[in-house]
């Protein structure tokens, strides 16, 4: 996380603090003169009981002007362990109540405050980066909608100046960016859904082998086409697994997809399936070119490509999201381990309910 220098606060800011310090400022004060008056009583009898000591002139002048040190010291030195971390901390809370997402509270090294103020830093820093991701997601979605609306507006546009015959393969093209847009539509849909724990599931109980033989069913033909070998390893053919089918479906459709594009001729795709314990482990495992380690924090974040150019626009850049929140909404968990040259694997652990 990168520092952020301690926030300079307005001063609408600085006169909100001063009249929240007022009354702490005015109960230390008669404290003090309470404290004062207090040892004084007690110095007055301690002095007439045990030395005859009667001079009050030492007690009004000598002993409370110390104790008047005492308690300006111990008032200075509560106010540098306590007061200034809590003001310091404050204009940090008004300046993010303002939208100064980077605002940060100034580094304390006092047992007390540390962790607080720590706790408080990363709390905005993920405040900050949320709302930098939503920025992102609104620039990336006017990116991808940007260049199949060009496309059907020029073919339209050509089509009506006469530029273009309004023949099958032109209305091809244009409906296959229409749908295209409606792919991305459904795909913002589906993950907005998830990510707010709104899209409905329909949980069925069903083998598993069934489910892994249907998906290799549905892939062979394009894994035999590329050249690649696609394997299903089932180690326990009655295994049981309750979850919504055609989501799980999905979510193993999107990985399988992603390996047979990132792997090449002559290549491995393996779908391992596995029970630990009380949780069903499911691998999709490939051969292929690997995801650099530096792009693996962000595999599951909107719009992510390995391909930086954008090039590949059968992809909408959101299948690992919504994998991912499928995953989730299953109260299962997604992880991905990547070598550059060796292959993929991304392991799917669901737990296995009755």
């Amino acid at each position: 996380m990168s520092h952020h220098p301690p926030q300079q606060s307005p001063p609408h800011q600085r006169r909100r603090v001063a009249r929240r310090f007022v009354p702490f400022a005015i109960f230390f004060l008669i404290s003090a003169f309470l404290f004062v008056g207090g040892a004084a009583a007690i110095l007055y009898l301690l002095f007439s009981e045990y030395s005859g000591v009667r001079n009050i002139w030492l007690l009004l002048c000598g002993a409370p002007a110390v104790l008047v040190v005492f308690v300006i010291i111990t008032i200075f030195n509560l106010y540098t362990r306590f007061g200034r971390p809590l003001e310091e901390l404050f204009n940090a809370i008004n300046a993010v109540e303002e939208g100064n997402l980077s605002a940060r509270a100034p580094d304390n090294k006092s047992d007390m405050f540390s962790e607080l103020f720590k706790r408080f830093n990363k709390m905005v820093g993920e405040l900050e980066r949320a709302e930098q991701q939503r920025r992102n997601l609104t620039a990336d979605i006017a990116h991808e909608l940007r260049t199949p609306l060009h496309i059907i507006q020029g073919n339209l546009e050509g089509i009506l100046d006469g530029v273009y015959q309004p023949t099958s393969q032109h209305i091809n093209n244009t409906l296959d960016e229409t749908k295209l847009l409606a792919r991305l539509v459904n795909d913002l849909q589906t993950l907005s859904l998830a990510e707010t724990g709104q899209l409905p599931l329909h949980p069925t109980r069903f083998l598993l082998a069934d489910l892994i033989q249907d998906l290799t069913s549905s892939f062979s033909s394009q894994a035999v086409f590329q050249g690649i070998d696609l394997k299903a390893n089932i180690a326990d053919p009655n295994l049981q697994i309750t979850a919504d089918y055609d989501r799980l479906n999905q979510v193993l459709s999107n990985l399988i997809s992603n390996a047979l594009r990132h792997t090449p001729k002559g290549g491995i795709i393996f779908l391992n399936t596995s029970s630990i314990e009380k949780r069903i482990r499911i691998e999709v495992k490939d051969t292929g070119s690997g995801i650099p380690a530096d792009d693996l924090p962000f595999i599951f974040d909107r719009f992510w490509r390995g391909d930086k150019s954008r090039t590949d626009r059968t992809n909408s850049g959101l299948g690992l999201a919504i994998a991912k929140q499928l995953v989730q909404a299953h109260s299962g968990e997604i992880n991905v381990e990547s070598e550059v040259g060796k292959g993929t694997s991304f392991v799917i652990e669901m737990p296995n309910k009755e």
